[in-house]
């Protein structure tokens, strides 16, 4: 059996030889003798090389497709507010990722229909689609004109994603190649998805969604079947069919695709019909709306974002323009409107009637046209009803006005200055419009929880939309009178009360041989005498202030507007007295600290961040609660969190500042906030010249703080003081946000004392109590432990009455004794005297 095995095997492998050395035989004799052969052999190989150079060089950089099993298409940033509403996003282009699941079928449909019928059935490329598409370029070779792609979903979804729009040959065969890996890759429902989130469709819209909303206002699944259908026309030519001009082309084309989903079976014919009959719809852009009118405070959120994680995808994973964030801000929208308005019409009245104040830009009418100019320069204003544009023509009187959508009209209530390419605000009058006047004078305001830290509404100036510098942020100013609560606090540290009797008098210090005296005076003037540290600062003395700064120590001093934030300074008298730089951001976050017992947090705008799946990759509150998530109670006592924030003052020196503070509310020079019949603490500030008003304030959980004054610093008038029209302002504030207020006193800490002392002396009073009178001579002082005024006993009180009645009796004795005086009067006639003690 074995032999006869061996034999088959020996025999097969003679066959071959025999039949190998024929075939070479052959081919030696065909290659010598037959031309035809030798020539086709030729062509063969060099086709053979041709192929393998070419594969090679299409693949070599082509991309895996498995990278998209991972990919992540750009999207833009998404910024919620306080309340967790969506208020603003971080786009350069309209995208909204949807699954599978949340595609109408319909408009799958209208989609395939419209660019690749068999998509369900082919393996990437359509065979018929790419022979008609290499026809139709054959024949436009040479033209200019652009051939029909012929490329099918999967292609479109290579070159979208994956190769680029490069009009090409080899493009196209990247493409291909491509298509086919991506089918072995991805399911036919991925790639539909990946399709239609990320199809460019004109009006910066990539993906269906963000089309239905750009064309239609709508989403998605509310869109009707000849709005799909219009979608599903716009991969052609997005720029074309969504123009006006081409609304004939487009319904056309959109009708055909109606066609085309009835001939496929997706509709009846009586569905396509009735569709065709309808109008296209389609809506005028609008800019995308947010529910609050807050650019400075979203523009400072933009910057930390962009620090922390970059602008563009380039940049990583979690960009600001690409990355899908979610950002959850504090931004509280009626503050944030309410602080809008009210620094507004705190400029608008000092303007006044003060006239035209240039304009807002100056555009050169030798670059073209006015209005395009313009427009590209994204200036613009929410304010009432008014407008920016550009003056087109003057002449004499009359003049006309552009603005950026191309309209023009008469231009009214001309000033004299006016001339062609000065872009200004501008009303409506008439059949036309009227020259408004903006203010010059510009200020910041900001409101914190000082409780946490979080900025609630931010206001830079007039209008983000004209100028983006933030003035409550970047702009430098000297804070004057706003700094001497600070000032106060260093003197309360060391050693005296708001009961210590402080000289209002000049104070003069030698600065050397180079600069000679320094002597400081009151504002106005005015001064003398001794009184409560509590009197000079609510009235706001500076020789008080220079008084208690120098028997404090001005290094000291410096060193708690250092502690606080304010700044870092020399230890030089003036900067008691706001001479030194700092920002309403600042200043808030240091008066945040004092109506918080002394504890202060940074001020943040960003609560936290999550990726675009939701997880959190960045927190202000960085604390970490142990134990807070487990599952079952261990019987141990409950988790906590660790207290956040820095101590920067002493609890009860901070409580003392804040009450006596809240006495320049009720009777000092923030008096105009007093009807307000709120608990409120603050300060007013007045700058040299003055060039800069103040005022910082508010209640144990709002703080706000508000600034105004020229860019380029100059004088303000003699009647410019804090609390005229800084005061005001954070007035009407709190008076648009009164929900927010709810009238929880300033509550003292640990270790403070009430005592009632006579406001005006300082002493201690036992007889009277205070009233709501904010003019009361009898007032509660906050005192620390054994600094309060020395309490005298009743014991006391009677000796000092005995001794001064024997010393009346023995007074009357020696007169009787002289043989004069009166001898009638009662011991008891020289107590009335003294004041009705007994």
């Amino acid at each position: 059996m074995a032999d006869t095995q061996q034999t088959a095997e020996d025999s097969f492998r003679y066959r071959i030889r025999r039949e190998a050395s024929g075939a070479l035989t052959w081919l030696r004799v065909a290659w010598r003798e037959k031309r035809w052969f030798r020539w086709l052999s030729i062509a063969l190989l060099a086709f053979l090389v041709a192929w393998f150079v070419v594969w090679t060089a299409l693949t070599r950089n082509l991309p895996d497709a498995k990278t998209l099993l991972d990919y992540e298409p750009p999207l833009p940033s998404m910024v919620r507010g306080i309340d967790g509403e969506i208020v603003h996003s971080y786009a350069r282009e309209r995208r909204v990722q949807l699954q599978f699941k949340d595609l109408p079928t319909q408009l799958i449909n209208a989609y395939t229909s419209a660019e690749d019928k068999t998509f369900w059935t082919h393996g990437g490329i359509d065979l018929g689609g790419f022979v008609s598409a290499v026809i139709d370029y054959t024949s436009k070779l040479g033209t200019g004109e652009r051939a029909v792609g012929g490329s099918t979903i999967t292609q479109q979804v290579a070159k979208n994603i994956l190769v680029g729009n490069e009009y090409s040959v080899t493009r196209k065969l990247k493409e291909m190649i491509l298509a086919r890996r991506i089918e072995g890759v991805l399911s036919k429902r991925e790639i539909i998805t990946l399709y239609l989130n990320e199809i460019p469709l004109g009006r910066r819209s990539f993906g269906v969604q963000a089309a239905a909303r750009a064309y239609f206002d709508k989403d998605v699944g509310d869109l009707t079947l000849p709005q799909m259908a219009y979608l599903a026309i716009l991969p052609k030519a997005p720029e074309t069919y969504s123009r006006s001009q081409h609304f004939d082309a487009a319904l056309e084309r959109r009708n055909f695709v109606l066609d085309q989903m009835a001939e496929n079976g997706h509709i009846t014919k009586a569905q396509a019909a009735e569709a065709k009959a309808a109008p296209l719809g389609i809506v005028s852009q609008r800019p995308q709306a947010r529910s609050a009118d807050a650019g400075y405070f979203l523009e400072e959120v933009r910057r930390e974002l962009i620090s922390r994680y970059g602008e563009n995808a380039d940049d990583g994973p979690d960009s600001v323009y690409a990355g899908g964030l979610w950002v959850r801000t504090s931004l509280d929208t009626e503050m944030q409107t309410a602080a809008q308005n009210a620094l507004r019409a705190g400029l608008m009245r000092y303007h006044g009637n003060r006239g035209w104040a240039g304009p807002v830009a100056t555009i050169d009418p030798a670059k073209g046209d006015l209005t395009k100019q313009l427009a590209s320069s994204y200036l613009s204003i929410n304010y009432q009803n008014w407008r920016i544009g550009v003056v087109t023509q003057r002449s004499g009187n009359s003049a006309r006005i552009g603005f950026a959508d191309g309209e023009e009209a008469p231009l009214t209530n001309l000033p004299d200055k006016i001339k062609v390419g000065d872009v200004t605000a501008a009303s409506p009058s008439g059949d036309g419009w009227r020259v408004r006047s903006l203010p010059e004078v510009s200020g910041g305001f900001l409101a914190e929880d000082p409780n946490n830290g979080r900025i609630l509404a931010m206001q830079g100036g007039f209008d983000p939309r004209l100028d983006s510098f933030n003035r409550a942020t970047q702009a430098d100013r000297q804070p004057g009178s706003t700094i001497k609560p600070f000032v106060y606090a260093t003197g309360l540290d060391s050693g005296m009360t708001p009961a210590t009797m402080v000289p209002d008098t000049t104070y003069c210090y030698y600065q050397g041989a180079n600069l000679g005296e320094k002597c400081f005076r009151n504002f106005g003037g005015r001064g003398g005498g001794e009184h409560t540290m509590r009197w000079g600062l609510e009235q706001s003395r500076n020789l008080m202030t220079v008084h208690i700064a120098m028997d404090a120590g001005m290094p000291n001093v410096v060193k708690t507007f250092d502690r606080v934030g304010i700044g870092k300074y020399d230890p030089y008298p003036a900067f008691a007295l706001g001479a030194g730089d700092t920002t309403v951001e600042k200043m808030v976050a240091a008066y945040s600290a004092l109506f918080n017992h002394g504890l202060q947090h940074p001020p943040t705008l960003i609560d936290y961040v999550q990726d675009r799946d939701g997880k959190v990759i960045w927190r202000a509150d960085e604390r970490d609660c142990t134990g807070c998530n487990m599952d079952d109670w261990d019987g141990r006592p409950m988790p906590r969190f660790v207290q956040r924030g820095k101590q920067v003052l002493d609890p009860r020196t901070a409580y003392q500042v804040v009450h006596m503070m809240e006495g320049v509310v009720q009777r000092g020079t923030a008096v105009v906030l007093r009807d307000l019949n709120l608990p409120l603490a603050g300060k007013t500030g007045t700058t040299t010249g003055p060039t800069n008003v103040w005022f910082v304030g508010g209640s144990p959980d709002i703080v706000a703080g508000v600034y105004m004054g020229f860019d380029k610093p100059r004088n303000m008038g003699g009647y410019a003081q804090g609390g005229t029209l800084a005061a005001p302002i954070f007035k009407q504030f709190v008076k648009e946000t009164r929900d927010k207020w709810d009238g929880r006193p300033f509550l003292a800490p640990e270790g403070v004392r009430m005592v009632r002392i006579d406001r005006a002396s300082g002493r201690r009073v036992l007889d009277g109590w205070p009233t709501d009178d904010p003019r009361a001579a009898v007032i509660w002082e906050a005192f620390k432990p054994d600094t309060e005024p020395a309490r005298k006993s009743r014991r006391n009180e009677i000796d000092e009455m005995r001794e001064l009645v024997l010393a009346q009796l023995r007074r009357r004795e020696a007169a009787a004794a002289a043989g004069s005086g009166n001898t009638d009067r009662e011991p008891s006639d020289f107590v009335e005297e003294q004041g009705g003690l007994y």
